[in-house]
């Protein structure tokens, strides 16, 4: 299949650039697999789900991961993106106050190993020392502080939510809570699992009560998450490995509403990803899993877990446009997408939101 079959026209006028002004104030087209679209509010959700569904989150939780500073001696701008924290093989011990990173460095080609960096706010200070270099501009950092919290909560307080490449402006206080769901808790990803930003603890609470029972998994999302699709067969992509973690309680969950045929519906494409990763087992048994996974989900997936998602609007040419396609159908996805800009729904990650069932 050709990457080019994915594409599709969209205006810029449409690519979400805040959030709307009340969380869950979102649009919801809701693409029924066998009987047409329709199109209503993220605040009607509940009216599609039933009694026995079971609702998957993401529970993982977006960290400051953007760092800006300025070279030592010279005061050049610089710009940190953390990616991945990297054992010390030096150290069994770990050392609050240090540790080092895989990131990506701008001006990267001006970044060599011996390179002098701080990052400062608010009256913290972060050093960095580049490492080494390694491919696409990434690079081993190792950071440091005297803060008196340690380097966790210096970066916290010194970092920027990394806000996407195509949100065209600077992060704002408001994102720190906006770019962030309402359950997050594992911190650990550099994205927003952006399909659960539309819920609030009311509307949850109200699935809950009528019968709606959702469950937590965990994947951090990564920086290749935004990876474009350079190949020009769909097969020949790679995507980059995302650590995940599902616990046995959840695995329970999921084997006790697969056996008893309940719909399992999950709230984005890393949720997607998570599920679609893990083991059954032949009697139906859902095994409990960690690590990481590089599970490509395009039109030929076969799906063992997944019956529906709720979703945001994606890319043109990526992967998770062939992931949605995978579920739904490329011809009944990106006739949706067309019937979408038609009608001004926002794309992407402050964007309106699809229910796929």
């Amino acid at each position: 299949m050709n990457v080019s079959d994915f594409d599709f026209d969209l205006p810029d006028a449409l690519i979400a650039q805040h959030p709307p002004t009340e969380r869950g104030g979102s649009r919801l087209l809701v693409l029924h697999r066998d009987d047409g679209i329709e199109h209503a509010m993220f605040a009607d959700l509940g009216r599609y789900l039933v009694s026995g569904d079971l609702v998957v989150l993401n529970n993982t939780r977006v960290f400051p991961a953007r760092l800006l500073g300025h070279r030592i001696p010279s005061g050049g701008f610089v710009e940190c993106l953390l990616l991945a924290e990297i054992p010390n093989p030096e150290s069994q011990i770990p050392n609050p106050k240090e540790a080092r990173w895989e990131a990506l460095l701008h001006p990267g080609q001006k970044l060599k190993p011996g390179a002098a960096i701080v990052f400062e706010r608010d009256g913290i200070r972060i050093e960095g020392e580049v490492i080494a270099m390694h491919f696409q501009g990434r690079r081993t950092i190792r950071l440091s502080t005297n803060h008196a919290g340690g380097l966790v909560d210096a970066i916290d307080r010194v970092g920027h939510i990394p806000l996407p490449p195509y949100i065209k402006r600077e992060d704002e206080e408001s994102d720190k809570d906006r770019y962030q769901t309402i359950y997050a808790r594992e911190r650990g990803s550099v994205a927003a699992p952006t399909a659960g930003l539309h819920f609030t603890a009311g509307q949850l609470d109200a699935l809950a009560a009528s019968g709606v029972e959702h469950v937590e998994v965990t994947l951090h999302v990564g920086y290749g998450t935004f990876k474009p699709v350079k190949a020009d067969r769909v097969e020949e992509h790679v995507v980059d490995g995302e650590r995940f973690i599902v616990s046995t309680e959840t695995a329970a969950t999921l084997t006790r509403a697969k056996r008893e045929h309940r719909r399992i519906i999950a709230v984005g494409t890393t949720t997607v990803r998570t599920l679609e990763s893990l083991t059954i087992t032949t009697d139906g048994e859902v095994l409990p899993g960690s690590g990481e996974t590089t599970l490509f989900i395009h039109p030929e997936h076969r799906f063992q877990l997944v019956d529906g998602m709720i979703t945001n609007f994606h890319l043109p040419r990526s992967s998770l446009l062939m992931l949605v396609s995978a579920l739904a159908g490329r011809d009944r996805v990106l006739e949706a997408y067309r019937e979408a800009v038609e009608r001004g729904y926002h794309f992407y990650s402050y964007g309106d939101a699809m229910l796929i069932l």
